[in-house]
């Protein structure tokens, strides 16, 4: 009787262990369970990610919700603005948050991390009605305006502490999975952006004057408003949801070393060890590569489609994102970061130009170049009605480089559109891995201002290159790039590991 009493006891053990693993597992239940099997301290603990979640998502709807009307907005309220100083405008946003990356970082190591997101959240919320005011200074409007976009994209220098702070709550098992919503949320925003923008179109760009607070209320200014108002509610729950959590890679709950109002056990403490900062290095030189190349593409495909194919896209990373979580679980981070640069690769080699059509150029008369046996002095086309196409004259590697068919245009797009998501989640997943249990928020700021410098200087090359060079030189160049970041990922391959695998406290799935 006392053997058949403890098997049945160990039957029961065993089957409450199920449940518990059962109710980590299941999408709808994850969190309610603490990885200590702490339900309290699990359910805070993901509804504070799940806040970060929104933060990132308004971080992206920041820079987007007024990308496509900026330049009407521009020639509106200063006469003198020109496409050189929208580029400078448009660029601010990243140069914002390059600065600001690091700083938000280190002051998230040192402090609450509460201080450092209502901080750059306001900051970002003061921006957006400084945009909305900038039709009030009598001259230099548009200095207020790059003002504005400065600071809009300080405040988004929080993504360092959002980052941060996923990678320090989360366990090596749960982050890639962290990591990809947090990215699918960040890919949403920038969709989202310019729809509600197009949605608040119907105000019209005389809209209603609210002469008390001096406050023109138009098609222009209600995004950055929509965006501020936004901001709010973000501070609310942050203020009154997030809460510090960390764990170890095994998912254990340690003692944050920033967290002053409450006091917590350590069950365990791993950060002894040096981090491989050689993998540290690859890791922001890889996802600078990726950003760069995607802020090429972007800029490209907002010219070709303005936004159709950037939406369609956003759509299709979000899917990737989420089956990105699978297949890492089952082949690791690594060989998914190595695939996706490899699709990306083949994604831009698809566009090289090939045959023997060449583009139209913009001459303005083309049947002297065809009855009297060349072209006649080149002369752009004058003004009329109807929008001039085909190449420029000045552009002179349109005599001799093939045009490229709208087919590699579509094939490339869906190469890219599952190869950058891939790259992007994967390559801070495991840069957050090889830091480990250490303080992340410096770490994270470096990672995003190589990722910000590279959306900055992405646009200049593809203006630079393509317009003096054309798309032959543009896509090879981007393509050698690719290569090289391929061939850097390659050789480190075996250094790209995590912090606990490296230090043999854990072993490599």
């Amino acid at each position: 009787q006392l053997a058949a009493r403890h098997e049945w006891c160990e039957t029961q053990r065993a089957e409450m262990s199920q449940l518990l693993d059962s109710a980590e597992s299941t999408p709808l239940l994850k969190g309610a369970v603490g990885s200590d099997g702490n339900m309290e301290d699990g359910c805070s603990r993901w509804k504070s990610i799940r806040v970060m979640y929104f933060t990132m998502f308004l971080s992206s709807v920041g820079f987007s919700i007024v990308i496509t009307s900026v330049w009407p907005y521009l020639q509106k309220i200063d006469d003198s603005a020109n496409g050189s100083f929208l580029g400078w405008v448009v660029a601010a946003y990243s140069l914002g948050q390059m600065v600001a990356s690091p700083l938000f970082g280190l002051w998230s190591n040192r402090r609450p991390r509460r201080e450092p997101l209502v901080c750059s959240i306001l900051i970002n919320v003061a921006a957006n009605i400084l945009y909305a005011y900038v039709h009030l200074p009598p001259s230099n409007r548009k200095y207020f305006m790059l003002i504005a976009r400065v600071f809009v994209g300080f405040g988004a220098g929080n993504v360092a502490v959002v980052r941060s702070y996923v990678a320090g709550a989360t366990s090596l098992k749960e982050r890639t999975s962290a990591m990809a919503n947090m990215s699918a949320f960040q890919a949403l925003g920038f969709i989202l952006g310019p729809g509600r923008t197009a949605g608040l179109s119907f105000i019209g760009e005389t809209g209603v004057s609210i002469e008390v607070i001096d406050l023109q209320f138009n098609m222009y200014t209600a995004p950055a408003l929509l965006a501020a108002f936004l901001g709010i509610i973000n501070i609310l729950l942050v203020v009154l949801i997030l809460r510090e959590h960390r764990v170890d890679d095994h998912g254990r709950q340690i003692s944050a070393i920033n967290y002053t109002s409450e006091e917590r056990v350590d069950v365990t403490d791993d950060t002894d060890g040096s981090i491989d900062h050689i993998a540290v290095v690859t890791s922001n030189i890889i996802f600078f590569v990726v950003l760069f190349i995607f802020a090429t593409f972007e800029t490209k495909q907002a010219v070709l489609y303005n936004g159709i194919i950037l939406a369609a896209i956003g759509f299709e990373s979000i899917l990737v994102f989420l089956v990105v979580k699978i297949i890492s679980q089952k082949v690791g981070d690594r060989p998914v970061l190595l695939g996706g640069l490899i699709v990306t690769f083949f994604g831009f080699f698809i566009l090289f130009p090939w045959g023997n059509v060449y583009p139209k150029i913009q001459w303005s008369d083309l049947q002297n170049s065809s009855s009297h046996g060349g072209p006649s002095s080149p002369q752009p086309i004058s003004n009329s009605s109807v929008e001039p196409t085909g190449c420029p004259p000045e552009q002179t590697w349109c005599q001799y480089t093939p045009v490229i068919y709208m087919a590699q245009y579509f094939v490339s797009d869906i190469f890219i559109g599952v190869g950058y998501p891939a790259c992007n989640v994967m390559s801070y997943t495991l840069y957050s891995k090889v830091i480990g249990p250490k303080p992340q928020g410096v770490y994270m700021g470096w990672l995003t201002a190589s990722g910000s410098g590279a959306r900055t200087l992405g646009p200049v090359f593809v203006s630079q290159v393509y317009t003096n060079l054309g798309t032959r030189w543009t896509t090879s160049l981007l393509c050698g790039v690719l290569f090289a970041a391929i061939v850097l990922l390659a050789c480190m391959y075996r250094r790209l590991i995590a912090f606990s695998v490296r230090h043999g406290r854990i072993e490599e799935p």
